[in-house]
């Protein structure tokens, strides 16, 4: 068992403890050798044959034989039988957006609920609003959380779903009689969230593709199976369409099944204009116009369909029924940011906080992306739970860094930074003189997520008025089927950035996706600049980039709107001459 895995169980024994009403403090040392552990630079298992497990940080006798057996046995009886006594509907429980352990626990033992169903039932006569901690806003604030899972549970993160929908397509590829496929759908349209996975297929030997299609190991349960259509639900619950189609149709049903519904109705519209008659099966003379489908134009690719409509090519990012098809038809489609066109990214963690990888190992991530620089900006001091560092300790990490660049550790250029906690009031928790040390400097909520909009904004807004703010992280805090966004008024935030020089992030975790992208158009039309941050915890994480570059694309953003862009001389330029105007 390597790392990673040991100490996901290593936090999972936290949660369960902290679920039976376990010491606090016997909980949280699995959380912090959890860390440890996420953090080792060295073998693990040349660590466990020297015997050196008790001389890293928090690991004494009992959780070194603990972490030994695992690492050796690929399994632990203790956890095990920790996880089993854990009734099973405290792990549904945890599932719900905003209740942790602790509560879990109060409602347990208080009125015995072990089970969503109960839990609904129990907040709806109001039995919660009586226990010590709770009240009836934690009522309604639990109500919303299970409706959000009802609804999260039919859903899927973009970035899982289309790992799933690209292994299919190679596997699909593979099979010699298929001439073309593809992912289509929400996942083509690159949308946050997906329902289900959509594949269009062209095949000469269409039986052959259905049964490999319903027969492959990841398959729970086949739902449909025909001659143009399979449906099929995989493990985990994903559903996957498949729809065979001839070669003329290929690149029509592509089309169609890509564009949302209302794209679509404009693409007919467009169409009929022009006497034509588009569908997902082809595109010919309107019926009584000269002709009727049986003359059909033929395509030999999606840019050839949109050119014979009069149209300039519409991304598959753009096609969501807004004002793409008019702008297409004035041919003015502005070049979309590419993956190739990111030269660094900032928002990233170390060891140093809740990081899983040291700052060598995140410059040597960088290099391998073929970047020029990283920016390293782990947590302030008010991020407790995530390892913030105060300013004594940011300041050894300034100066590691400073002489990671002399030594010319990595090619990559690393800049100084920190995801700096905005108060409940809208300051910043760390020292102003030591802020002004960094290259730069993320300004974050982590925590009060209940004010009202109004003093959420006020917040936000005393925050990017400091002189030493030039990012602003996830600006509204929302985490994709899992928490809605605090309330904020998103678009008073994007003036007063404008106005004080902030960019503003599009972290790319997965996870966030956030600013969205539905406010990015009208944000860079006025000014505002992005940067596109992957909130690396670890070296894999840095590949969340790719995500933000999908809501930049949705967001219309060209390279020229994104910061990190930027070659590392423009970069460092701006940074120092920023500080300068703004005295920060």
């Amino acid at each position: 068992m390597d790392k990673q895995q040991i100490a996901e169980i290593l936090e999972n024994i936290q949660v369960f403890l902290e679920l039976k009403g376990e010491n606090v403090f016997r909980a949280r040392a699995y959380q912090r050798a959890a860390r440890t552990i996420e953090g080792l630079e060295e073998d693990l298992g040349e660590v466990i044959k020297e015997g050196r497990l008790t001389d890293l940080p928090g690991i004494g006798k009992d959780l070194a034989q603990k972490i030994e057996t695992l690492y050796n046995d690929k399994r632990l009886p203790f956890y095990e039988e920790l996880k089993a006594s854990i009734p099973g509907g405290f792990l549904e429980l945890l599932e719900i957006p905003g209740l942790g352990p602790k509560k879990i626990k109060a409602v347990y033992d208080a009125l015995g609920i072990k089970s969503v169903t109960a839990l609904e039932k129990a907040c709806k006569e109001g039995k919660l609003e009586a226990l010590v901690g709770f009240g009836k806003k934690t009522e309604e604030n639990i109500l919303r959380g299970i409706a959000h899972l009802a609804e999260y549970s039919k859903r899927h993160l973009w970035w899982e779903a289309n790992e799933i929908a690209e292994e299919i397509v190679k596997g699909l590829k593979r099979i010699k009689s298929v001439t073309h496929a593809e992912v289509a759908g929400s996942i083509r349209r690159k949308r946050e969230t997906i329902g289900d996975i959509d594949l269009i297929v062209a095949a000469k030997n269409g039986a052959h593709v259905m049964d490999w299609f319903t027969s492959i190991p990841e398959v729970e349960e086949v739902i449909g199976k025909g001659e143009t259509k399979s449906t099929v639900r995989l493990k985990g619950g994903m559903q996957v369409d498949l729809r065979l189609v001839s070669e003329d149709q290929f690149y029509f049903a592509l089309h169609h099944f890509t564009g949302s519904k209302e794209h679509n109705v404009m693409m007919r519209q467009k169409a009929l204009a022009m006497d034509l008659s588009l569908s997902e099966w082809g595109l010919g003379p309107e019926k009584g116009k000269a002709g009727h489908l049986a003359d059909k134009i033929k395509v030999k690719s999606e840019e050839e369909l949109f050119k014979v409509l009069g149209l300039k090519y519409i991304p598959a990012e753009l096609r969501e029924g807004l004002d793409e098809v008019t702008v297409a038809e004035k041919g003015k489609f502005p070049k979309l940011i590419e993956e190739d066109d990111i030269r660094g990214v900032f928002h990233n963690h170390t060891t140093a906080s809740d990081g899983r990888n040291t700052l060598e190992e995140m410059a040597r991530g960088a290099d391998e992306m073929g970047w020029e620089y990283i920016g390293i900006s782990d947590h302030s001091k008010s991020s407790f739970q995530a390892g913030g560092l105060d300013e004594e300790q940011l300041h050894k990490e300034l100066l590691k860094i400073q002489k990671h660049n002399e030594k010319k550790l990595s090619k990559s250029y690393v800049f100084t930074g920190v995801e700096c906690d905005i108060l409940k009031n809208g300051e910043l928790d760390l020292k102003d003189s030591f802020l002004k040390e960094l290259d730069y400097v993320v300004v974050s909520i982590h925590s009060v997520f209940n004010l009202d909009e109004k003093e959420m904004t006020k917040r936000m807004i005393k925050a990017i008025e400091h002189p030493s703010a030039t990012i602003i992280g996830h600006v509204t805090g929302r985490l994709l089927l899992q928490r809605e966004g605090y309330k904020i008024d998103v678009l008073k935030v994007i003036d007063a950035a404008i106005a004080n020089e902030v960019m503003m992030e599009i972290n790319a975790n997965p996870r966030r996706l956030d600013m969205d992208w539905r406010y990015w158009k009208k944000a860079a039309e006025k000014g505002l600049m992005c940067v596109i941050n992957p909130d690396a915890h670890n070296v894999k994480g840095l590949g969340y980039y790719k995500a933000g570059i999908n809501v930049a694309r949705k967001g219309w953003l060209t390279k020229e709107n994104v910061f990190n862009t930027r070659g590392l001389k423009e970069v460092k330029k701006y940074l120092f001459d920023l500080k300068k105007r703004k005295g920060g």
